[in-house]
């Protein structure tokens, strides 16, 4: 039997925690509560989390500090939960690598399943496919490790290795969004093909937020994200993996 997915709740509200915890734990998931950043730290280090729910508002270390902790030292699903529904704050956590962002008040039902499509999202081999083969675009979707530029995506190990042989550590939306594009080589692919490819039935009509993805994603793989040369913007149509792909 798969082993519970293991959730790490991190909220200041102690009443917030335990609704989180004992609506999860009633979904099948293991659960942790804590209340501050070094436990959380402390956790990870010791028993980590699958998937952390993470508060903004915390004493003393800002959320987004901690949520940028977390991307440097950790893979693992990182959801933001908070008051603070402001459309800046909600593109600053995306940019410091949250894979979704959702504000208080919420639905359970509705966070539940957030957090199952990132789960989903960090194993894609237990997941459907977001779209009917039939609606995707045709490209190299047998493919174990594609090679581009010198970048090697290993499909398989969800893992990219730069031009001089080191890993880089990229989020499970920035690895979802490349592995569409390195699968379609050459290709336009729309920002509504590549939201349903890293969000799945969760992404809204309209969202945006691919757009903070792939700058994302630019920084980490562009000699100079001002001038991109892997991944190049086609406007009013979407976003193309300019460099030949080959398998293996």
């Amino acid at each position: 039997m798969k082993p519970a997915s293991h959730i790490a709740v991190l909220d200041d509200e102690v009443e917030i925690t335990l609704l989180l915890a004992n609506y999860l734990q009633s979904h099948g998931f293991r659960v942790t509560q804590l209340h501050d950043g070094p436990s959380l730290m402390t956790l990870m280090d010791s028993d980590p989390a699958d998937l952390v729910l993470l508060d903004l508002g915390l004493p003393g270390e800002d959320g987004f500090s901690i949520a940028r902790r977390m991307r440097e030292n950790w893979r693992c699903g990182l959801v933001i939960v908070t008051g603070r529904g402001d459309a800046v704050d909600k593109v600053v956590g995306l940019e410091v690598g949250a894979d979704d962002y959702v504000t208080k008040p919420f639905d359970l039902r509705e966070l539940v399943a957030r957090v199952k499509a990132v789960l989903r999202r960090l194993a894609p081999d237990d997941a459907p496919a977001a779209v009917p083969a039939s609606a995707q675009p045709a490209g190299l979707a047998s493919a174990d490790r594609l090679r581009f530029a010198g970048w090697q995506l290993d499909l398989a190990a969800r893992s990219l290795t730069n031009p001089q042989g080191h890993s880089v550590a990229l989020t499970g939306g920035e690895f979802d969004l490349l592995s569409a594009l390195a699968r379609h080589p050459g290709r336009v692919l729309s920002r509504d093909f590549l939201l349903e490819q890293t969000r799945g039935r969760e992404a809204a009509p309209f969202d945006r937020t691919i757009d903070v993805q792939v700058g994302r994603l630019r920084k980490k793989i562009e000699a100079d994200p001002d001038d991109p040369q892997i991944v190049k913007s086609v406007r009013g149509a979407g976003y193309i993996l300019v460099p030949p792909v080959a398998q293996g």
